[in-house]
């Protein structure tokens, strides 16, 4: 048994909350005293768990016997690098889901893409009647998960880089999807995001494997850091459906379905289960999410883009179609260069740019035809006046929110701020 007196749960998010569930359901942690730390001081703390909340929330670590790390707090935060020099013994809810879960794990990172690469594996191996579960970020948080597992079972589980970043364990399978510059806000630079990576792969056996995009840089290097067998994934020699046999669009998409139907060849799935799911998937919600067409303008709902490489994918996403783009947010110290390359040969007649980044964006982009909007509101109604005012041809217009930042500085999260503008959308007459 375990001999622990004190706890500390850092962060209390939902992850924080599947973590507080499963110390009290865990016999090796019972008899701890149990903390809640968060810098929201409005955190709600069930009764019975203590709390340091507001400012302070990180004095005193050493006081802790063990402190859980929830994914949201940075692992290089000041507080927490004292904490590992003095010894305090720090782990995450990844990091106690891998050494619990009995099942075979299939873990998927990359810059983005890992949602939908996910939820599409999964719904070919349940289709293929596999005993499957998603967890992690868009699934059931992961301990929650872990009392319906046996060995036979497979789990897949979305890794992000802070997920990642002090994990010492590499699942069985692990999958590379597109690396690209992300997180500067929250990593020290960008080696420190590009290596956090790295652990997908890194404490790999010669008996595991990891597929990876072969035409993607820095995907194959983080691929060369383990020793598990190696499968490099070509898309443009993938002939099982093509690009425009999906209902989402976008090439990316394209290559992260590539990625998902590989993966469920290699674990004996038929094709014909795989074609049938993958040409039938719409997407998950806020990723280039048709919302609906007002007066056959049609809108999409991207509001998980927080980069400015998935802008400019999300922009890609419509050749030939005029479109009018919404974008801007919490900047994440990241060069809108990738943004302003794609708009140079997409057929976007207008920016509406809105959020706390926005006059950088529009210093990157230097289109001539670009506008600010002081809200999320504002730029709706903005960029739908442009899109009536388009000649029209026999290609629907597009209003594409696809903002390229983080959400923080106007919203709760990219999932709130996607909500708004459907209903924005929704309202348009």
């Amino acid at each position: 048994m375990i001999t622990i007196m004190k706890v500390g749960l850092l962060g209390f998010g939902r992850e924080g909350q599947s973590l507080l569930k499963f110390i009290k359901a865990k016999r090796g942690f019972h008899g701890a005293e149990i903390w809640v730390l968060d810098r929201n001081k409005a955190t709600k703390v069930p009764k019975g768990v203590h709390a340091r909340l507001g400012r302070n929330y990180l004095a005193h670590l050493e006081d802790f016997d063990l402190v859980l790390r929830s994914p949201g707090v940075p692992y290089m935060l000041p507080a927490l690098v004292r904490a590992r020099r003095m010894g305090v013994p720090l782990s995450s809810l990844t990091a106690l889901f891998f050494k619990y879960c009995p099942a075979k794990i299939i873990s998927i990172t990359g810059t983005k893409g890992k949602g939908t690469a996910a939820t599409l594996l999964y719904k070919i191996l349940k289709a293929a009647r596999r005993d499957a579960y998603l967890a992690g970020n868009v699934g059931t948080p992961a301990l929650l998960v872990l009392p319906k597992l046996k060995k036979t079972s497979l789990v897949i589980l979305e890794l992000s880089s802070f997920q990642l970043q002090d994990l010492k364990i590499s699942p069985p399978i692990a999958v590379i999807l597109d690396v690209f510059p992300d997180h500067q806000d929250a990593h020290k630079n960008l080696k420190e995001y590009y290596e956090a990576k790295t652990n997908i792969a890194r404490f790999q056996s010669p008996r595991d494997r990891i597929f990876f995009f072969k035409n993607d840089r820095m995907s194959a290097w983080t691929a060369r850091h383990g020793r598990g067998k190696k499968t490099a994934v070509d898309e443009k020699r993938f002939k099982l459906f093509a690009p425009e046999d999906l209902a989402m669009p976008g090439y990316h998409n394209f290559k992260n379905a590539v990625m998902a139907a590989i993966i469920a060849r290699a674990l004996g799935v038929p094709n014909r289960a795989i074609t049938h799911i993958v040409k039938s998937f719409p997407g998950n919600e806020h990723r280039l999410e048709f919302v609906r067409k007002v007066n056959g303008i049609a809108f999409y709902n991207d509001s998980a883009s927080t980069n400015p490489q998935t802008t400019a994918a999300a922009v890609r996403a419509f050749p030939g179609q005029p479109a009018v783009l919404i974008a801007g947010g919490k900047d994440k110290n990241l060069d809108y260069a990738p943004l302003a390359h794609a708009l140079k040969k997409a057929h976007v007649v207008r920016a509406v740019l809105f959020g706390e980044n926005k006059k950088k964006i529009r210093h990157a982009i230097r289109a001539a035809n670009v506008g600010l909007a002081p809200s999320l509101r504002a730029a709706v109604r903005i960029a739908y006046h442009a899109a009536r005012s388009m000649p029209r041809t026999d290609k629907s217009p597009v209003v594409l929110f696809s903002p390229g930042a983080a959400s923080f500085d106007q919203f709760a999260n990219y999932a709130d701020r996607g909500e708004q503008f459907k209903t924005l959308v929704r309202k348009l007459k």
